[in-house]
């Protein structure tokens, strides 16, 4: 397992630093040209990020994500696991009262494209359950980012749509808060959604991140909002 972390991490290291020279944007945009369906960026001339959050909630590092996101007054839209929102109901009811958004990140941290089609609609439906005592829920992340065309169909019978992004800085799998850091400030552009991860205390990076990040970006004039905020500025 140890060995398997570490390619992946070595990975990651690679494909940061390759982009941080090589941009994929164009590769973005050729992959929501392909897929309609699937958000990857909103088209905006609007200098305005979507800052996603997946994996939480997390008793300790959730808390501090909200400390930094109120802090310099973004705006986040916290992609949850339905079944680590028991024993967090206050950290959920503090979500929505600073004015984030909820998204279905499905019950478990597992891969939906694995699923069969009933397993994944459980998946979809229990947590949407949970989550709508809350809020109500409109964007949907699958599982480990991969989907089918069968998977858009059945979350869009429920009203949802597929969400990926645009800036994924592979901080599930690099802990080092620099090089996130600057993957993340070299290839964000307008209308484009950040995509970083909460639900482990090794992942405390995320928060060093947004310190380094938001206060650069508000420098630059960009607003970083919800999915929905940042949705609603499209051209």
């Amino acid at each position: 397992m140890t060995s398997k972390r570490g390619l992946a991490a070595a990975a990651a290291a690679a494909a940061l630093t390759t982009s941080l020279l090589y941009r994929p944007r164009l590769l973005i945009k050729l992959l929501a040209k392909s897929s309609p369906a699937v958000l990857f960026y909103v088209p905006t001339k609007a200098r305005a990020i979507a800052l996603t959050i997946d994996d939480g909630p997390h008793p300790y590092l959730t808390p501090k994500i909200l400390d930094v996101l109120a802090r310099f007054g973004a705006r986040a839209t916290f992609f949850l696991l339905g079944e680590r929102v028991a024993g967090n109901e206050g950290l959920i009811e503090r979500i929505v009262a600073e004015g984030h958004e909820l998204g279905n990140h499905q019950m478990s941290d597992i891969p939906g494209i694995l699923l069969e089609p009933e397993a994944f609609r459980q998946q979809l439906l229990q947590a949407d359950a949970i989550l709508r005592r809350y809020a109500a829920v409109r964007w949907f992340r699958p599982g480990s980012g991969w989907y089918n065309a069968r998977m858009l169909r059945q979350i869009a019978g429920f009203g949802y749509r597929c969400v990926l992004g645009s800036v994924y800085p592979y901080d599930a799998h690099l802990h080092f808060a620099p090089l996130l850091s600057a993957y993340t400030l070299a290839n964000v552009f307008p209308g484009a959604i950040l995509a970083l991860h909460d639900g482990a205390w090794e992942r405390r990076h995320t928060v060093t991140v947004l310190e380094q990040v938001l206060p650069r970006l508000q420098a630059r004039g960009y607003r970083v909002l919800t999915l929905s905020d940042l949705a609603a500025l499209a051209d």
